[in-house]
């Protein structure tokens, strides 16, 4: 105690060294805060608005019980067989209930992402565009001005070819990763593929084919606005266009040409992904479905409705479909006794998804790439959707496309095209 006369208020005054949060009837503090004079010990003011005592150490929370380990999940339709196959094998990763399984990794500095972190070394944030032990980036190919929307690598020339909305397709030397020559298509490029030879590129209002051996050129026409995916089953050419139709052409050898085929008629908005399966063919659309037509027929067997936004990627595994959408999932399909497809899994993303891709990895097991609107890849197994890592970009990728051995490639918004490697133990294959 240090006791002190003040005549100002005619009595003695009584400072407690110890604080005023010290004693039973002592007042607290209004602050909450630490009296700095007090920690220095020439406090003289009372009552101190800050506390006389250390703050104490916050309390650890509860631990909460260890849930059920893994994520089976049963459909309800189905007599309990998961989708046709006995107990579903989807989703197993021990202590997860059907949400992102990827944990909070490390993110890249946003000022090298962006390309103008003064930091350098000295940064405490990774300098890298992906945050995995499996994947290393090669080389990043630049000369696109605009989003990336289509890569292919068609059989026997030689070259990566890329596909843009700057107008233009770019031929990339596959030894040097330079620029070989840049076809100027004078309109938006929606999407791109390659089959043997032949080269398939989307545009408005048409597709331009290319024969890589031959050097032959056409014009397909027949769509209406743009043409934003592209699929080739049974010698047809299947082309998804803005205006909900799916186009068909057959190719001809006696003509040396594509001829129309078909109109497939039955999505009420722009059809946004394609992808053949068996004697399947799935397409995905704005209006928020995914049609399955019988490649024989060409009719449409089956609507699947349980996105609740635009199904912006369709994908065949193994004898399962999966589809993400803009609703932030990942669902995957199998087909039931009846030969329907019902959902059998439902993977909860953090952001909208964009689009999917497989590749398998170094030691060829099954990884499946999603892209989010976050400017992100995730990477993750078969089908247990363990977590692989993360790939980070400028801006949102929308095309990934595999690549001989162990090479796939990404384009993003800006226009950069990224090559990338899978590794084994930090080696590369």
């Amino acid at each position: 105690m240090d006791i002190e006369t003040d005549g100002r208020f005619g009595n003695k005054r009584v400072h407690n060294r110890l604080g005023p949060g010290s004693g039973a009837g002592a007042p607290s503090s209004t602050t909450g805060k630490v009296c700095n004079f007090w920690r220095a010990g020439r406090c003289n003011r009372f009552p101190c608005p800050y506390l006389h005592s250390e703050l104490p150490e916050a309390a650890a929370p509860p631990k909460r019980p260890a849930g059920p380990g893994g994520n089976v999940w049963r459909n309800p339709n189905s007599g309990g067989r998961g989708g046709g196959g006995g107990q579903n094998r989807w989703g197993k990763n021990p202590g997860r209930s059907g949400g992102a399984s990827h944990k909070p990794a490390d993110r890249p500095c946003k000022y090298f992402l962006a390309g103008d972190c003064s930091y350098g070394e000295r940064c405490h944030y990774p300098h890298s565009y992906c945050i995995s032990d499996s994947i290393t980036m090669l080389t990043p190919l630049m000369g696109h001005e605009k989003v990336i929307t289509g890569i292919a690598l068609p059989a026997g020339s030689g070259k990566l070819y890329s596909g843009s909305k700057d107008g233009t397709v770019r031929m990339w030397d596959c030894q040097t990763g330079q620029c070989a020559g840049v076809i100027n298509m004078g309109r938006e490029v929606g999407c791109m593929i390659s089959e043997g030879p032949w080269l398939f590129v989307g545009i408005p209002d048409a597709v331009k084919v290319w024969n890589m051996q031959t050097a032959a050129e056409m014009n397909l026409t027949g769509p209406t606005g743009q043409v934003y995916a592209l699929a080739v089953a049974n010698e047809l050419l299947f082309a998804a266009t803005q205006d909900g139709r799916i186009l068909a052409w057959r190719f001809s050898a006696t003509s040396n040409c594509f001829e129309p085929a078909a109109s497939l008629a039955g999505h009420k908005l722009a059809v946004v992904s394609l992808v053949v399966g068996g004697v399947r063919l799935y397409s995905s659309s704005m209006d928020k479905t995914i049609r399955v037509w019988d490649l024989a027929t060409l009719q449409c067997i089956q609507t699947l409705s349980d996105h609740t936004d635009v199904v912006m990627s369709v994908l065949c595994w193994d004898q399962f479909l999966l589809s993400c959408s803009l609703d932030q999932t990942i669902k995957v399909w199998a087909a039931t006794e009846s030969g329907n497809l019902e959902v059998t899994y439902t993977h909860k993303e953090e952001q909208g998804a964009l689009a999917l891709s497989g590749v398998p990895d170094a030691q060829s097991k099954p990884v499946l790439l999603c892209s989010l609107n976050d400017n992100t890849v995730r990477l993750y197994d078969l089908p247990s959707f363990s977590d692989r890592g993360r790939i980070f970009s400028k801006q949102e990728i929308r095309a990934i496309q595999m690549g001989p051995g162990c090479l796939f490639f990404t384009g993003d918004g800006t226009g950069e095209l990224k090559v990338w490697q899978w590794v084994i133990d930090g080696a590369q294959t």
